[in-house]
Parts: C-alpha cells; sequence; structure tokens
C-alpha cells in the first residue's frame, strides 16, 4: 500500500480529498499547519524524512486573492518558499509530489481554452505566488505533477455555490458576467488527482468539463437546487429570482482577474453541469 502525506489536509480540498484516496486503497497522512509548518524547512524535512511517503499532495496554500494584493509577503512566504520547502525535499528523496495550482496563472486574453503548454501570465499576486511555485516544483523536482484547477467549490470550506445559495431570497443578485471559466467540485479534482497516477509526470488541467461566466454559473446552481427542491417538496422553486448579471467594471475587486481561463482538460473531469447536480444533492 502506497503512502500518501497531504498538506492542508483540513482545507476544503483536502477534507474532500483525504476519504477518496482511502477508498483507492492508499495510507492517508494527514497534515495541517498545526502538526507542520511548510514554511520551515527543518519541519517539513523532519516530518517527510520520519513519515517517509511515496507521494506528497501538496494541498497547503494562501488561497485570498484579494488580500494577497495587500500582504504579498504572507502570500509568498506560503505559496513559494512553503512550496520550496515540500519540493527540495521530495525532489533530494524521490518523493512524487503533487502541487495543486489555478487558472489564475494565466492573463485571460486567450479566447480559446488554455493548454498545459500555453505560457503562464499571472494578472494578480496570488496567480503569481502559484506560478512561482509551480516553478519550484519544475527545478527541483523529477517526479511531479502540476494540477491547475478552477472556480472550487465543496462542502468543507467557503465557496461561490454556498455564497449563491446564502443569498436565494435576495431581491437582487448582481454577479459577474464577463469572467469566463471552468466551474471545478473539489471530489471531481480529487478523483481527477487519483486518475494522474497512472500518466506520465508534468502539467495537467483538472477542472470541470465546459465553461461558463460567474453569472452562467450562478444560473445554473438556482436552476438545479429549484429543482431539486420542488422534487423534495421544499419550496416553491423561487430562489435566485433577483439574479442579474454585471459587468467586472460594476464588482470591483482589488485583485484582477483573467477574463477568459477557460482550461482543456482532456476529460479527466466530467462536465461542470453534471458535477454540480451531484453536489447539490448530497448537500441537500
Amino acid at each position: 500500500m502506497k503512502k500518501i502525506l497531504v498538506t492542508g489536509a483540513t482545507g476544503m480540498l483536502g477534507q474532500d480529498l483525504c476519504p477518496i484516496l482511502e477508498d483507492n486503497g492508499y495510507e492517508v497522512v494527514e497534515t495541517n499547519s498545526k502538526n507542520l509548518d511548510i514554511t520551515k524547512s527543518e519541519q517539513v524535512k523532519s516530518v517527510l524524512n520520519s513519515e517517509k511517503p511515496d507521494i506528497v499532495i501538496h494541498c497547503a496554500a494562501y488561497t485570498n486573492v484579494d488580500k494577497a494584493e495587500e500582504d504579498l509577503k504572507t502570500a509568498e512566504l506560503i505559496n513559494v518558499t512553503g512550496t520550496e520547502n515540500i519540493a527540495e525535499v521530495c525532489g533530494k528523496t524521490g518523493i512524487t509530489l503533487v502541487y495543486i495550482s489555478t487558472d489564475y496563472v494565466f492573463d485571460g486574453t486567450k479566447l480559446e481554452p488554455y493548454t498545459p503548454d500555453d505560457r503562464p501570465n499571472p494578472i494578480n499576486n496570488y496567480g503569481m505566488t502559484k506560478y512561482e511555485g509551480e516553478e519550484a516544483v519544475r527545478s527541483l523536482c523529477d517526479k511531479y505533477y502540476i494540477v491547475r484547477t478552477s472556480w472550487l467549490y465543496g462542502h468543507h470550506g467557503k465557496n461561490f455555490v454556498e455564497t449563491m445559495l446564502g443569498l436565494a431570497d435576495k431581491p437582487e443578485i448582481k454577479v459577474v458576467d464577463d469572467q469566463i471559466g471552468c466551474p471545478t467540485w473539489t471530489c471531481e479534482l480529487a478523483n481527477g488527482i487519483v486518475k494522474l497516477f497512472s500518466k506520465p509526470y508534468g502539467t495537467y488541467h483538472v477542472c470541470g468539463s465546459g465553461s461558463t461566466s460567474w453569472y452562467g454559473f450562478a444560473k445554473e446552481i438556482f436552476v438545479q437546487y429549484n429543482k431539486l427542491s420542488l422534487t423534495r417538496g421544499e419550496c416553491a422553486g423561487k430562489a435566485g429570482e433577483g439574479l442579474k448579471p454585471c459587468t467586472t467594471e460594476e464588482f470591483h475587486r482589488p485583485a484582477k482577474r483573467p477574463a477568459h481561463s477557460v482550461m482543456e482538460n482532456n476529460d479527466i473531469c466530467r462536465s461542470w453541469q453534471a458535477a454540480l447536480k451531484d453536489y447539490l444533492e448530497l448537500r441537500m
């Protein structure tokens, strides 16, 4: 049985990833900032040398896109230095490293889906630090999978789906309609990561198949939620009636977002609509 050590195991992705790994027959070592501070190189060496995992899945990250514009130092410490510490030990000891990255490494100017070979050009600090993390993995490891994902949501953390459902009864819900991407359920990402273990090392896009805008995503959330509610006789199926599209300019945020960060995933994951349906059914 192969042993996998997961950093950030108590995060939104980690809480779905760990049981899925166990279901696939792996021994899982769960770590978080309390028992593995990735910013401390000696602690990283000690834990990895003690546990001797076959694979490390590096989920721990600074993910607050807007706050990274104000606090670049902390974002760099976690996303760059922390990743360098993990990658250095993995590279020296022959451990396979799986690094979770993001669509925000791209500038969003390409109108066709980005491929793993397309050149990154981040336009915000978060994307920049994640790209620098990618480069650290490439330079320090021979055995690695860089996994770019996007628009992630899951049952164990703050995310767009839960935000929309929390606003369902509001008379007006304005959502950006000119940013296009690939919504991804954490469980789809977790299953996609498992599939990668039978593929050659390298960079992969693991995200929901298909694409939509944030407004289109919100619209589908309410359509599916209302259908499920009607089926169960729980409400009149009117959640999200106040939903309206708006532009990025109308909804100003500290960090720039790529306008079109759609990624080609080579069918590693199902359609984003099918995954969303399963997510909503499980939460209701």
